[in-house]
């Protein structure tokens, strides 16, 4: 079965690019045939394109199109140029685009349709934020309903990763589309504690988030969580993630806490030095405004970390419901506070939520979701 996968970016940070590229390889080692359709973009908010990108990635071909940015009044929906041709040529028996709101869901929807090739939306789907004005939540919500009546009408599967986001759908979603195939992750390159040839410079015990640097993770709320917790037991943060535009806020803030000299910022790492700086963390904090599954979780449980998360999107779920990781209110700084000193500190606490989290973990492999999506792709072509 020949299978494309068909994403905004690819190659680059995030939990949707990190899903597209563990299951486009693992399809591939499965025996399906599988190419990748991307953008040019890199960054989204810097809206940096990038033309150096390799035409292999893990043994999977990958073809690039341009980006276009197209406008609608408080809306950005990124087109790619040319890229529905290419899709009609593909010679695809199932297509699969990834993510809500953009415009190669409704390119694949419309190549679908004429060429009728089965489609397969995988939704990743986002809320409006909750700082947003008014008039924009509303123009996502009409945006929302106009991708429920095109694009999923068409699908013949439309994927969400846990059961919240499947009742959110169901707005504006036929539901009779919708599946639920969470993702997965590769438990085995978790297992391997090799030490990578780089590691930073890191304290022996400190607290850890782990992903964007972006308006919805709630890292104002971890710092002023960070700031109640009394020096003398207060951990160091590590922030490991690719800055989209926040930081510059987030040191001021810091700065104003009086906590400036508690963080250390890594940006970036490759993938063996961020298992590596996950699993000497003290404690994993995730205090997000919204996450559709929330893949770090996966990550740290794997690496077996005492986790603290906000009990938002699909994160309850992923976390068993607090039993394998502690659940506070987003926002809450007080309570998140509470908890991080705890597991900080309770040092058997710690150790029992970390060995329950990595029990949990298990039902989560690479393995099992590869087998999910191969049976819903050859579900959808018959």
């Amino acid at each position: 079965m020949k299978i494309v996968q068909l994403a905004l970016r690819f190659d680059a940070p995030g939990g949707v690019e990190t899903t597209v590229r563990e299951l486009s390889r693992g399809l591939a080692a499965a025996g399906d045939q599988v190419e990748v359709f991307a953008s040019d973009l890199f960054d989204e908010p810097a809206w940096i394109r990038r033309t150096d990108y390799p035409p292999t990635v893990d043994g999977v071909p990958v073809r690039r199109f341009p980006v276009v940015k197209k406008m609608i009044p408080g809306l950005t929906m990124p087109m790619m140029a040319g890229v529905m041709d290419a899709l009609s040529e593909s010679g695809a028996d199932v297509l699969d685009a990834h993510s809500h709101r953009y415009g190669h869901v409704l390119q694949a929807a419309a190549v679908a349709r004429q060429r009728g090739i089965p489609l397969v939306v995988s939704a990743h789907y986002h809320p409006a934020d909750r700082g947003e004005p008014a008039w924009k939540a509303g123009l996502l919500r009409c945006q929302d309903h106009f991708f429920g009546m095109t694009a999923y009408r068409v699908a013949r599967a439309v994927v969400v990763e846990t059961e919240n986001e499947a009742r959110l759908l169901r707005e504006f979603c036929p539901a009779d589309r919708i599946r639920v195939v969470p993702p997965g992750i590769d438990l085995a390159a978790w297992a391997d504690a090799r030490r990578p040839a780089t590691v930073p410079e890191l304290p022996d015990r400190y607290f850890l988030y782990a992903g964007r640097i972006a308006a919805n993770k709630g890292l104002p709320s971890l710092l002023q969580a960070l700031a109640r917790i009394p020096k003398e037991r207060r951990l160091p943060l590590v922030v490991m993630g690719r800055d989209w535009g926040e930081q510059p806020m987030l040191e001021r803030l810091a700065g104003e806490l009086g906590v400036t000299a508690d963080l250390r910022w890594l940006g970036h790492t490759e993938s063996a030095t961020y298992r590596a700086v996950v699993r000497r963390a003290t404690v994993f904090v995730l205090p997000s405004e919204w996450e559709a599954f929330g893949l770090v979780l996966l990550e740290a449980m794997a690496a077996e970390r005492p986790i603290v998360a906000t009990a938002v999107g699909g994160v309850p779920e992923v976390l068993d419901h607090g039993k394998a990781g502690r659940l506070v209110p987003f926002g809450d700084a007080p309570a998140l506070a509470r908890q991080m000193e705890e597991l900080a500190t309770d040092e058997s606490a710690a150790r029992d939520l970390a060995k329950v989290g990595h029990r949990r973990v298990e039902q989560f492999s690479m393995t099992r979701s590869i087998e999910n999506h191969r049976r819903l792709y050859r579900d959808v072509a018959g």
